[in-house]
């Protein structure tokens, strides 16, 4: 069985999805899912790009031990310098340099002639290997670059030091059977191909990145590249959950595998989706809430006499798990800290304390209390680390089918000042936003509101996703409680909060990145 790779960018290409805005702790807790599910490097961000970046990248290679941590970088020699500095302190650092080499990419971005790029390329594979154990190298829009062009650079790159060739599919336009090409290509007309890694990064523009990227390992490619639920630039990337389920369903087709730990898969998936505001649709393939439903009869009958008539995919083979009740009212704060450590959350005492106050508050109004109730009490707080700009002190709402709905909200202010204030609206969501808005005493456009609930029943957790416009900055948030309108105003404020940390990191403007 051959082995595959598994390069996630999650944190790198997924946060260039629109209005993914992920807070320092965010990117931690989601490195260490990450490293728990098995992906063998984690790329972690573009460590020349803001002092933020680099901040993240570092902590996250220092931090992490059980995958190869590594950082994007343009062929540029500062960059370079500044992902080493970032990742030196890694188990097994490497670098992710890349530079352009389709006709229309070195024609009217780079301005490059071809031999140009070569010698650039080449140069900065040289300098990168003076500082590093390993380095992948990529053609940014491969797909469309002339195949003996690639077979040239690729070439020269390898003997100036890179160990893996990503091939990447940078706007999603290639077909399975034309990437099937690209790979056998490059396999059969590069001398020194034997001595790098073949990768396949395929974008999902036209629907095809996971049967792209499955088509390149066929053709073979070594490592594959994606994202959790496929998040990514404008239609995202390959989903890293559907390579990998398909490859463990069907090797007896493909004959490779990933060490990927898939019964994590489900919760890595939902902890994307909670922290980057993306909701996984539901009935995205392996992770999506009808994966494991059936609605016709005959499949359900089919189902009850064997699973196997309509079911491929165990639910348990995801970690897909039925929200039985796992802690009550009476149980205590030692009960609950082992259940936390078991679900795989690492937390302070201090987030441990916080969590428990709510869980113990839920539990008064909650019979049952699941494992997702637990994941979005513990996801609440990581949302609300280290933004708490505005915080809501009190809310009260009036309703009523003949009166006009009215907010009255208390707010502690950046300051530390209290300021109440109301507004009215046509309804309770609206005039809660209205006065909040009032408080902040600044515009707040509102693009997107979502509601759902944790768990079935009439008593669940509810969660609102919110996506805002605030001065001239464009991002989600989230909000938990056990009532829809507290949960509302939560993710207004969340949002809200979310740019202003982000304003006070005072980031250089993020370079744009695209392969």
């Amino acid at each position: 069985m051959r082995k595959i790779d598994v390069f996630d960018t999650t944190l790198r290409d997924g946060e260039q999805s629109a209005g993914v805005n992920l807070n320092f702790e965010e990117k931690l807790e989601i490195a260490r899912q990450l490293e728990r599910l098995g992906v063998d490097i984690i790329e972690a961000g573009f460590p020349a790009s803001s002092p933020g970046d680099f901040k993240s990248v570092k902590a996250i290679a220092d931090l992490v031990k059980g995958s190869s941590v590594t950082g994007l970088s343009r062929s540029v020699q500062s960059d370079i310098d500044a992902a080493w500095e970032a990742l030196k302190g890694g188990v097994d650092p490497r670098i992710h340099v890349f530079i352009a080499t389709s006709p229309i990419h070195m024609t009217h971005k780079l301005r490059m002639t071809p031999d140009q790029v070569i010698e650039n390329a080449v140069a900065s594979v040289k300098y990168a290997a003076q500082k590093f154990p390993k380095i992948q190298w990529s053609a940014e829009d491969a797909c469309r670059s002339d195949l003996d062009f690639l077979v040239r650079i690729i070439e020269q790159v390898i003997d100036a030091g890179a160990s893996v060739i990503n091939i990447p599919d940078t706007v999603g336009y290639i077909t399975p059977k034309e990437i099937t090409h690209i790979f056998s290509y490059l396999k059969e007309n590069v001398p020194n191909m034997h001595k790098a890694k073949l990768s396949t990064h395929c974008h999902d523009d036209l629907g095809m990145a996971t049967a792209n990227s499955l088509a390149a390992i066929e053709a073979g490619a070594d490592q594959v590249e994606g994202t959790i639920n496929g998040i990514g630039e404008r239609a995202g990337n390959a989903s890293l959950e559907e390579v990998a389920v398909a490859l463990h369903i069907r090797n007896d087709f493909y004959k490779a595998a990933t060490g990927l730990t898939l019964k994590e898969v489900k919760r890595t998936s939902s902890l994307v989706s909670k922290l980057t505001g993306m909701v996984v649709p539901n009935n995205k393939a392996v992770v999506g809430n009808n994966a494991f439903a059936h609605e016709s009869g005959i499949h359900q009958d089919g189902v009850l006499k064997e699973k196997t008539t309509y079911e491929i995919i165990t639910p348990e083979l995801v970690g897909v798990s039925s929200n039985r009740m796992v802690l009550g009212k009476h149980s205590g704060r030692h009960a609950f800290k082992d259940k936390i450590r078991e679900l795989g959350y690492t937390a302070t005492d201090e987030q441990i304390n916080k969590v428990f106050k709510a869980f113990k508050e839920l539990a008064d109004k909650k019979k049952e209390i699941t494992e997702d109730d637990i994941f979005a009490l513990m996801t609440e707080e990581k949302i609300g680390a280290a933004v708490q700009y505005y915080e809501v002190d009190s809310l009260q709402v009036n309703y009523g089918t003949m009166n006009i709905p009215t907010a009255t909200i208390t707010m502690k202010m950046p300051d530390g000042e209290i300021v109440q204030e109301a507004a009215t609206g046509s309804g309770s969501v609206e005039a809660i936003y209205n006065t909040l808005e009032r408080i902040i005493a600044s515009p707040v456009k509102l693009l997107d509101y979502r509601i759902q609930s944790i768990t079935g029943g009439r008593d669940a957790l509810a969660e609102v996703y919110v996506k805002v416009r605030f001065d001239g900055t464009e991002t989600s948030g989230r909000g938990t409680a056990h009532d829809v309108l507290e949960a509302s105003a939560r993710a207004y404020i969340n949002a809200v909060n979310r740019i202003l940390n982000r304003r006070t990191r005072e980031l250089d403007p993020v370079q744009e990145v695209k392969l």
